[in-house]
């Protein structure tokens, strides 16, 4: 029978509590960005979860490995499933877990326990936390670190392109902007409200970090799951970025990225598109974005799409307490005579 303390809680819940305090008091260590030894072009690419990120970096990366060039794609979502459809819904080890297994045993971490490649293309997973035991952004943070301590500034790359989460730009998920780690961000989004309220809070981020002396700029968007209707191609436009790329909505990439298949290969019926994607995130300049108001973003949409037209109506305290409020004359505390 486990030990318990006065309050009644487990000995070993109270150790682990003080344990994961302590460490979430800890503050990281500080990310160098010292420039790497061979020009790279690092490129971290922001988007709305599940609009199609891991699905565009694995055929570009594939793809810009077959046009010649050495390419790095590491997954800095904590979801870790970057990597999955470039190796065929293989899940990779992540840097985290790899790392926390390695420490438990007293073995270093080496390049071959966390990177792995398929067809010229090198691919690794940050990972994250187990649920409800750990932040997202200090995951990445410390996975950054790791990169360090195994020379990511001495690999030779000719791109490294970081898969980011977009929801939230601040933390260990802003690092490439706030850091100027890398020297462009690329935005995937979509014709849908939510996907593009992500790629404006990332617009957001730049500007905000550009002001305060940072060097980072969009190069543009990616629409993905394009249907036509031209909500993503318009606020590309009033932000002041280019569209690099619009992959349709179609059913036959629908069907092949569900089955983990690449389909930016040379010879397949999309290797153009993905070839001229590659083409413009190597050669695209990185600019200011010029973010939107959030009237502005939904001056893209239909008023009936987005509710644009509901009026707002204040609560009163009346509402609150469901019709019945008891008048106070005064702040003074009164309590019942006993």
């Amino acid at each position: 029978m486990s030990a318990v303390t006065p309050n009644g809680a487990p000995v070993e819940l109270q150790v682990r509590d003080a344990r994961l305090r302590a460490e979430a008091a800890e503050e990281p260590e500080p990310v160098a960005a010292t420039t790497p030894t061979r020009e790279t072009q690092i490129i971290a690419i922001y988007g709305k979860g599940g609009i199609g990120k891991s699905f565009t970096l694995a055929n570009l990366s594939y793809m810009m490995a077959q046009q010649g060039k050495r390419v790095l794609l590491i997954g800095c979502d904590p979801k870790s499933d970057t990597t999955s459809l470039l190796f065929g819904g293989r899940a990779c080890p992540t840097i985290i877990e790899t790392s926390a297994k390695k420490k438990a045993a007293g073995d270093q971490v080496e390049i071959g326990d966390v990177c792995f490649k398929r067809d010229g293309v090198f691919a690794m997973e940050l990972g994250g936390p187990e649920v409800g035991r750990g932040c997202g952004g200090r995951g990445i943070i410390h996975g950054f670190e790791l990169l360090e301590h195994l020379g990511f500034h001495e690999w030779g790359f000719d791109y490294v392109l970081l898969d980011f989460l977009g929801d939230v730009v601040c933390g260990g998920f802003g690092l490439p902007i706030a850091r100027d780690m890398c020297q462009k961000v690329i935005v995937v989004g979509s014709n849908d409200l939510q996907s593009l309220y992500v790629a404006n809070n990332v617009c957001s981020a730049v500007e905000y970090f550009r002001k305060l002396g940072g060097n980072v700029g969009v190069a543009g968007l990616v629409v993905n799951k394009d249907d036509g209707s031209g909500e993503a191609h318009a606020f590309a436009e009033a932000a002041g970025i280019p569209v690099l790329a619009a992959i349709p909505a179609n059913e036959d990439i629908r069907r092949k990225s569900a089955n983990y298949e690449i389909i930016g290969r040379p010879g397949t019926p999309w290797c153009g598109l993905f070839e001229e994607l590659g083409t413009q995130v190597a050669e695209a300049p990185a600019v200011q974005p010029t973010p939107l108001s959030q009237d502005g973003l939904l001056g893209l949409f239909k008023g009936d799409a987005v509710g644009r037209d509901v009026v707002l109506e204040p609560a009163t305290q009346l509402d609150m307490c469901g019709g019945i409020v008891r008048e106070k004359t005064s702040l003074e505390v009164i309590y019942d005579q006993v």
